[in-house]
């Protein structure tokens, strides 16, 4: 069965649905590009003080505050949990990458 036997009803409400979801996606993208822009000048802060690029003391905050948040808004935790860890090796691995520039070029 393709979409082109389904009611038309059904097919109306699947691509209203889809479209939600794509508004979300979209939403969900921003979202993620404002926090990196946040996350970069930590970074920077990070490596002009000489810090390290991971916080585990506050990793730890932050996935027990997302389980808790995730719990709350009828979320699989363990994917919340996911999630963060995905980014957070992200981030991580652009404060390195920031620490290493500003070790080798610290006028920038």
């Amino acid at each position: 069965m393709t979409t082109r036997d389904i009611d038309e009803s059904v097919n109306a409400e699947l691509n209203r649905l889809r479209e939600s979801i794509d508004n979300i996606d979209a939403a969900v993208v921003h979202m993620l590009a404002e926090r990196f822009k946040c996350t970069q000048q930590v970074g920077h802060l990070k490596a002009a003080h000489h810090l390290p690029p991971a916080d585990p003391a506050r990793e730890g905050r932050q996935i027990t505050r997302l389980r808790q948040l995730a719990e709350s808004a009828h979320l699989d935790p363990a994917f919340a949990e996911k999630l963060l860890n995905f980014i957070v090796a992200e981030v991580i691995r652009h404060h390195e990458r920031i620490a290493e520039e500003s070790a080798t070029n610290p006028e920038a």
